[in-house]
């Protein structure tokens, strides 16, 4: 064992989804909360256990926030001893490596800034549109809009593309500083105002884009038409995609796909669209994927936050679990109308409500 005391929080890193998830949100609200945290059994269910290089750059990052003591973060470690400390950098650059993942290094860094007092400019390279991480352009066109709903003002933009395994992508972030963060409850979308789509490639031929967005196209023909933003790029990497949002009067939902050797641009392009039929068909009013980054805010919000998904995913389960460790709050799960109605209830003894 690394380090234990009565002062200090352990988690068990195998529990739930057992994940890297579990890995970033426990930094991030040891930095929140200020405490001390010791993970054991760290992706003990995964088929390559321990922290990879991924997870130990989304620590580090964390840990350079605030001046944090960190013991453990290496690659292959199923042990990690997290001492927050109590600086604010403001101003951060770094450099993931290869394609892991800007997206789920950002995630973190975000959280851990709820109490910083001035704005956070992060300057990351790495990969921006790889399998298994939210795609950077889900953070310009569905997540922060709702995370503004919040009183949350997060900002991003794409200097260079990265896709897996090259990566060398670039993006420049920003979050000014929470306050009060407004609870958000959405038990009905209202009527659908639009679908907005942004299909991406980079160094590949034209037909590759005209493909993704023809297939969409017509598996969405029969709800809306799509507005595309059609970003033809020169990088160091060779990839492409698509993400989709769909907007109503209350919310708004999301769906995104990659090609690959074995995944045609058609099929991108279906399978993107027939990911959001399911969403806007069941009659979710936030996707999954949206639901878990938005949860820890909605832990930390000044009141009651209430949604449904159409399915509940282990990373949701896990991040609940995750919260309750750090936070007074209460989580409220109901079956009903074919989809999972979520309650967030926050308590009065947060002491990461307001900033320090």
């Amino acid at each position: 064992m690394l380090y234990s005391t009565m002062q200090t929080l352990e988690i068990d890193g195998s529990r739930g989804e057992g994940g890297g998830q579990m890995v970033r949100t426990s930094v991030a609200m040891a930095t929140v909360t200020g405490r001390t945290t010791h993970l054991t059994r760290i992706r003990e269910n995964r088929p390559t256990n321990g922290l990879s290089k991924q997870h130990c750059a989304a620590v580090n990052a964390v840990a350079m926030m605030a001046g944090s003591e960190v013991e453990g973060n290496n690659v292959g470690s199923r042990e990690l001893l997290f001492k927050p400390g109590d600086q604010q950098v403001d101003d951060i650059e770094m450099n993931i490596g290869t394609a892991g993942s800007v997206s789920l290094v950002l995630q973190a860094m975000l959280l851990a800034a709820r109490n910083h007092k001035n704005r956070l400019t992060v300057d990351i390279s790495g990969g921006t549109n790889v399998m298994w991480a939210p795609p950077i352009d889900s953070y310009q066109h569905l997540l922060f809009p709702l995370m503004r709903r919040m009183g949350i003002d997060a900002t991003v933009k794409i200097i260079e593309r990265g896709f897996y395994p090259q990566g060398g992508g670039r993006v420049l972030a920003a979050l000014d500083p929470i306050r009060d963060i407004i609870p958000l409850e959405i038990s009905n979308l209202g009527e659908l105002i639009g679908i907005r789509g942004v299909c991406f490639s980079q160094r590949l031929p034209d037909w590759i884009t005209k493909d993704i967005i023809r297939s969409c196209e017509d598996t969405l023909a029969p709800i809306a038409d799509v507005e595309f933003d059609i970003q033809r790029t020169d990088g160091d990497s060779r990839g492409a995609g698509i993400v989709l949002v769909a907007e109503f009067e209350n919310g708004m939902l999301g769906s995104n796909a990659l090609t690959s050797r074995g995944h045609t641009a058609e099929k991108a392009g279906e399978d993107a669209a027939n990911d959001l039929l399911r969403e806007i068909t069941s009659g979710a009013t936030m996707d999954v994927h949206t639901a878990d980054q938005l949860l820890p805010y909605m832990a930390m919000a000044k009141g009651r936050s209430g949604f449904s998904v159409s399915r509940i995913s282990k990373h949701l389960l896990s991040q609940m679990d995750t919260l309750e460790s750090f936070l007074d709050v209460n989580f409220g799960v109901e079956r009903r109308d074919n989809v999972y109605w979520f309650t967030v209830n926050p308590g009065e003894n947060n002491e990461a409500i307001h900033p320090r």
